[in-house]
């Protein structure tokens, strides 16, 4: 197991979200959270990325608890959440270059990846002067631009058109393959051909 949950216990306020939830994501594996609006699924991956932490219950990283083991998964970890998560004074390429200082570039270049996601005319860019969408954009091209073990994504397919989802999909298929571990939602349907993908469904808790 590389990523795995224990006996989690989320709350929010005082209504319980999750309660005993265990979960595993081996190497080459995506697991798609899915579950109605206010199940948690939010809550759960900013816990599994360490963004959040449980009432109770314990997340490791390759068998360590991600709370004692140095920084080891953050250095390993890609989170794309609901906010950009950019600096608005750099361009995307700038930010690309920002990022791709910890996990190094990918398969694919800085400008490629740009290309990849629509932005290629918009890579000298303030990210100031972009729209909400093309921002977002921005983010997940680190996802074609790094290395990275681990992808936690919410919602990454928000936004982008047939052309960005089809670059994200090949990606995510080609992280799996090379032994990646991804813990995703989506609202739209995921086309993953030749991919392990698992699915945990939430409810109301």
């Amino acid at each position: 197991m590389v990523l795995q949950a224990s006996e989690l216990l989320i709350s929010r306020g005082e209504r319980i979200l999750i309660d005993g939830l265990d979960l595993a994501v081996e190497p080459g594996e995506v697991l798609l959270v899915a579950g109605p609006n206010g199940s948690g699924k939010t809550t759960l991956l900013r816990t599994l990325a360490g963004l959040s932490l449980p009432e109770e219950g314990v997340v490791r990283w390759k068998g360590t608890d991600i709370r004692g083991d140095g920084g080891e998964f953050r250095a390993a970890l890609i989170w794309v959440g609901h906010q950009p998560g950019i600096k608005l004074e750099l361009s995307p390429r700038e930010n690309l270059r920002v990022f791709s200082a910890l996990h190094g570039e990918a398969t694919m270049g800085i400008d490629a990846a740009l290309a990849r996601m629509g932005l290629g005319e918009h890579r000298d860019v303030p990210c100031r002067h972009l729209s909400a969408g093309q921002r977002r954009r921005v983010l997940l091209a680190r996802l074609l631009s790094e290395r990275a073990a681990a992808w936690i994504l919410d919602e990454p397919y928000t936004a982008l058109d047939r052309r960005a989802i089809e670059a994200l999909e090949a990606r995510l298929a080609e992280h799996a393959a090379g032994g990646g571990v991804t813990v995703m939602t989506s609202h739209q349907p995921v086309l993953l051909e030749g991919v392990a993908l698992r699915h945990l469904e939430l409810d109301h808790g």
